[in-house]
């Protein structure tokens, strides 16, 4: 079948489908390639999980942290070595403990010996009151290495000890380094399970032998250049990356891209059937598919850059970088994507190449049959989709308190089993110890009232310096719980009366509740921004008022299922004993931003087909149309995100299992029947108040279609 450049519309689009432009944006990429990857290789030289630099800078444990720092022995990483036995120490016993200590503390003098009593430094070793174990703390200048560098050669040194006389390494720097060990090569680990997981769906997608790797490669470019951004932004403007976001910013960018990359190959397929010319077929399916996946990228950007309004740097860090991935995924899949499709021509989709002029045949298909189905049924389908939803949501009455510290391992390491014992032991010692400065001349009367202070242990003065004298102060109460945070609390109260003294309060336990403070602020300030200026770029971009407030209204809901659901499968199934403090926030932004997105597709499917079809068919008529394509975009997503749960880490396990559980939901319930049930029951008003919410002047004596007469009556 001949059509000539005029019918087919192909004159308008000559410049942008010239033979030049493909090779033109190859070029320019392949220079972009050679500035930007060496630069994405140093995004891990500069990631940080440092408290000072991660907390809020007005939180008083990151100012305890900052002059900690600041003075000579300060950085010091203090480790905890516990020896038990079952049977009770014995001389060899007590021998040996004395003589690891001995060998340590000439390799790495201490800074402060341990405590042994109320008033007095005491001996360095500490045995413990049931006689069957001992201890010893040890301070380890920063000069030796980070915690994650010391644990290792710690441990091994203190290997040769009597048989069955146990020994656990713990203490703040041992936790600091098995922490740091997880993420020691997290990126390439993250990276190279994301790339196996991208590249399995997609072949089962497409069932082609080539075509699949095409995505990849511009994902992957996308990847690398949104690494490199990211440390330029690092390097210029002092954003703050940790090993976290690292990990989140390649999930983002390989996830959406894809989703990108499935939405324009579904609209270049089409053209391919209509255009003879593949440029001129790739700038028709760039004019269907570009405005709602700019839109898509508008609406994450928007949601990732209200995170700068959070007070915890980690936090706030995730906003720009977040943001530089999604726009770095949205520029590679609309210019390289393309670029490389066009240059390789029709034979990349072999063996199911399409051919021009043939006719696409209309087929019912599965989501034609689901429309046909909710059409009929549209009370029921919304009713039971909202039924689902809220059984899920149930969930949330579970175990939502905050999850510890030493709680965040699957697999407990061994400085997490050493706090056990430690405290099994040492009941006087169960807390972290806090940390107080306070200026010299106050240091014993701030020491009095600690001393006095309920589930306050053991308070011993510590060296004074820079015109600072430090506390060390042990509670009662096992580390970050609930009656410790009281005990701090407690403690920041007291001190902070005595006028003069400018004591400030901190230590690891005071650092994670002023990080549970300040996300619980950040939460209250963030959710509501992200909400608002989400709906307002669905206002822009829909023209209404009515239909984005109602697909919000539905990504809310279905974010109270995916929490609840998996709270449901944290608390019951794996066993987890809280949620980090970090996850709602950061679950809620992602499945808010990201889930808006399939609505996105969809209603601006729907709106298109609306002003040709009216509103029932058109809502049924996008629903067949971007079914198969929005599902297929929901699954890669989903898996994306699902590469956290392989990560041993809580945190990152329970965001992973959350958001790709969502997104599974806003795909296969809230976009797929919800959505088209609720827009078939309100009917035209669903565009109110732009003109598709009117009715439409017929001739006279012609009758308008009973569906967008009475829509909200009918069944």
């Amino acid at each position: 079948m001949a059509v000539n450049a005029a019918q087919s519309g192909e004159a308008p689009t000559s410049r942008l489908a010239s033979r030049w432009v493909p090779w033109l944006v190859l070029g320019l990429w392949v220079v972009l390639a050679v500035v930007m990857v060496p630069l994405s290789g140093k995004l891990s030289s500069v990631t940080t999980d440092s408290a000072a630099v991660t907390l809020p800078a007005g939180a008083e444990s990151t100012k305890v942290a900052v002059l900690e720092d600041s003075l000579p022995g300060g950085e010091d990483n203090t480790f905890v070595f516990v020896y038990h036995r079952t049977g009770g120490m014995t001389d060899a016993d007590r021998a040996t403990v004395e003589r690891h200590y001995d060998t340590l503390a000439k390799r790495y003098p201490p800074k402060v010996a341990a405590p042994a009593g109320e008033g007095d430094e005491g001996p360095p070793t500490r045995p413990s009151t049931d006689g069957k174990a001992m201890m010893f703390t040890l301070d380890v200048s920063t000069a030796y290495g980070a915690p994650e560098a010391i644990v290792g050669p710690l441990r091994d040194a203190v290997k040769d000890r009597p048989a069955g006389l146990e020994l656990d390494v713990t203490g703040p720097a041992a936790i600091d380094g098995d922490m740091e060990s997880v993420f020691d090569g997290i990126d390439l680990q993250v990276l190279l399970i994301t790339v196996i997981v991208v590249t399995l769906l997609l072949i089962i997608t497409y069932r082609s032998p080539v075509l699949w790797f095409i995505p990849l490669v511009a994902v992957g470019a996308a990847a690398l250049t949104a690494m490199a951004t990211v440390y330029l932004l690092v390097k210029g403007f002092g954003i703050v990356v940790n090993d976290q976001n690292s990990a989140l910013l390649t999930i983002l960018v390989f996830g959406v891209g894809t989703d990108y990359a499935l939405l324009l190959i579904a609209r270049y397929r089409e053209a391919l059937h209509h255009h003879e010319n593949v440029r001129v077929a790739m700038v028709h399916a760039l004019r269907s598919a570009a405005p709602a996946i700019v839109a898509s990228a508008a609406t994450v950007v928007a949601g990732l850059l209200c995170l700068l309004f959070a007070d915890l740097n980690s936090t706030s860090g995730l906003g720009p970088i977040g943001a530089a991935g999604i726009l770095c995924a949205l520029v590679a899949m609309l210019t390289l994507f393309p670029a490389l499709l066009v240059v390789l021509g029709r034979r990349i989709f072999w063996p199911a190449i399409p051919r021009f002029g043939t006719a696409v045949a209309e087929k019912p298909g599965l989501w034609g049959r689901l429309g046909t189905a909710i059409s009929r049924r549209r009370w029921v389908a919304a009713l039971g989709s909202l039924g689902v939803l809220g059984v899920l949501a149930i969930g949330l009455s579970g175990n939502t308190g905050a999850l510890r510290q030493q709680d965040q391992f699957p697999d407990a390491p061994e400085s997490v089993t050493g706090f056990t014992v430690l405290r099994q032991h040492f009941p006087e010692l169960g807390g972290q110890p806090m940390t107080i400065f306070t200026r010299p001349a106050y240091q014993e009367r701030v020491l009095d009232i600690v001393k006095g202070t309920p589930g306050v242990a053991v308070a011993i003065p510590g060296q004074t310096s820079g015109g600072w004298a430090d506390i060390s102060v042990f509670p009662t109460d096992a580390p970050d719980t609930v009656a410790e945070y009281e005990t701090i609390k407690r403690v920041r109260t007291a001190v902070h009366a005595v006028s003069g003294a400018e004591a400030i309060v901190g230590g690891p336990s005071a650092e994670h509740l002023d990080t549970e403070v300040t996300t619980s602020r950040d939460e209250l300030l963030v959710i509501p921004l992200v909400l608002a200026v989400v709906l307002f770029v669905l206002g822009l971009l829909l023209r209404a008022i009515a239909a984005p407030l109602i697909l919000m209204a539905t990504v809310v809901v279905s974010f109270a299922a995916a929490f609840g659901g998996s709270v449901f499968v944290f608390d019951t199934i794996l066993g987890f004993k809280g949620i980090d403090s970090s996850v709602p926030l950061l679950a809620f932004l992602f499945l808010v931003a990201l889930g808006v997105d399939y609505n996105i597709f969809l209603a601006s499917r729907a709106r298109e087909e609306t002003m040709r079809l009216g509103t029932r068919e058109g809502m049924l008529k996008a629903l067949s149309a971007t079914g198969g394509v929005i599902t297929s975009a929901g699954l890669v997503l989903a898996a994306t995100f699902a590469v956290l749960t392989t990560l041993p880490l809580v945190m990152l396990v329970e965001v992973g299992f959350l958001v790709a559980f969502g997104v599974l939901l806003d795909a296969l319930l809230v976009r797929s029947v919800l959505v088209p049930a609720l827009t078939l029951l309100i009917g035209r008003r669903m565009w109110w108040p732009s003109r598709l919410s009117r009715p439409v002047e017929l001739p006279a004596g012609q009758r308008p279609l009973v569906d967008d007469e009475e829509p909200a009556l009918q069944r």
